[in-house]
């Protein structure tokens, strides 16, 4: 069972500070994992994330890792740690939202679902069992289950139907994870993925059903696919009453800087999201006073810091001037510098975040943090 403990709870939300154990390090919660969908994290070497941004665990996909390298490589490089040289915490997202996403390439079945690879067209088939058996060969700390992610707008009917599979699959994936062994001698960890889409006795149902499985972790998925923010924000509130004290609380594939501060004045303990990668690399930057456009002309003679309050080697280092020469001049050291910045916005805001709650002043400090990193600035470009 993973070692999960609660030391700090806010009097005034249902924000908690905790820290699990893992066999690769501790992992301090409220955390954000960076995305390494393919065994790495975009634009940025494994050196620069452990040492510059200093990310406690990041997250892989188990769908992408399958179709390449492949597990006969994983095993014989000794599993993704190995392969990638990382030895902090992994993460493996099933790549049931991956499978959802191809939409006309799929086959949902009773027992699985079969899809066909967008690398090469090939057809595959993943069962529950099977995505634990990939799972192995990966050799992530904490895996995540094989479920079924439903769009938004979504018929309750559909949604119902979806939620009583991903809860039979949650049985198989849980049978399969203890009827098999971690092939490189150290423990793996497996969460349970709510579902339900907007609806919240189906949000309830899912969560009992998977409380009785007695994951070490619980993950709400079905969110941050197109419904307004405040539906959001409601459906997690909801769920997280039904989720269990003692055990981590996982909001898949969230999000903006505020979505994230809000999320964990609900209880909610980890994050993951491609935005601060996807949008560095598309010169859109977060900083204390919001989001910037580095491509904007009226950077062209600025040579100040990019966020003044960040200490990342990006504004350490180099003016808004340089990097919008760089996104301009299509030079890639653009991208690097900027998901260092963007990554390491996001993983000091969760630490700050952790501290505030130790403190016993979050909401009051979330709520000042919002107010000014909500503010888009949209510049008019060249």
């Amino acid at each position: 069972m993973l070692n999960f403990k609660v030391y700090c709870r806010d009097k005034n939300s249902k924000a908690r500070a905790g820290e699990f154990h893992t066999a690769h390090g501790i992992v301090k919660t409220p955390i954000f994992m960076p995305v390494g969908t393919q065994g790495t994290v975009k634009a940025i070497t494994q050196r620069v994330l452990k040492e510059e941004v200093k990310a406690e665990i990041i997250l892989s996909n188990t769908y992408h890792l399958y179709l390449r390298p492949g597990t006969k490589i994983l095993e014989a490089a000794g599993g993704l740690h190995k392969f990638i040289s990382w030895d902090r915490p992994i993460l493996t997202d099933s790549g049931g939202f991956q499978i959802y996403s191809l939409s006309e390439l799929r086959k949902l079945k009773k027992d699985g679902v079969e899809f066909r690879s967008h690398l090469d067209g090939s057809m595959h088939f993943f069962t529950p069992q099977k995505v634990i058996e990939i799972q192995r060969s990966i050799g992530s700390d904490i895996m995540m289950p094989l479920d079924e992610c439903t769009p938004f707008p979504c018929e309750y009917e559909y949604a119902k139907k979806s939620k009583e599979l991903t809860s039979q699959w949650a049985i198989l994936n849980k049978e399969a994870f203890h009827s098999t062994t971690s092939l490189y001698g150290y423990e793996q960890y497996l969460f349970g993925i709510v579902q339900g889409s907007v609806y919240k006795d189906l949000r309830e149902s899912s969560a009992k059903d998977l409380t009785r499985l007695d994951f070490d972790g619980y993950a709400i998925g079905g969110l941050a696919v197109g419904e307004p923010t405040e539906i959001m924000y409601d459906i997690v509130n909801f769920t997280t009453d039904f989720l269990p004290e003692n055990k981590p609380r996982y909001l898949m594939g969230v999000g903006r800087p505020e979505n994230i501060l809000e999320a964990i004045a609900l209880g909610i303990d980890m994050f993951d999201c491609v935005m601060p990668t996807r949008n560095a690399r598309n010169a859109y930057l977060f900083t204390s006073c919001g989001i910037v456009t580095m491509r904007n002309s009226i950077y062209k003679d600025d040579f100040s810091p990019l966020d003044p309050e960040c200490d990342c080697y990006t504004c350490k280092n180099f003016s808004k001037a340089y990097l919008r020469h760089l996104f301009n001049a299509k030079e890639i050291l653009a991208l690097e510098l900027a998901t260092i910045h963007n990554l390491t916005f996001y993983l000091n805001l969760v630490r700050k975040a952790r501290e505030k709650i130790l403190e016993g002043t979050f909401v009051e400090w979330k709520n000042e943090v919002i107010k000014k990193i909500s503010v888009n600035v949209q510049l008019k470009e060249e």
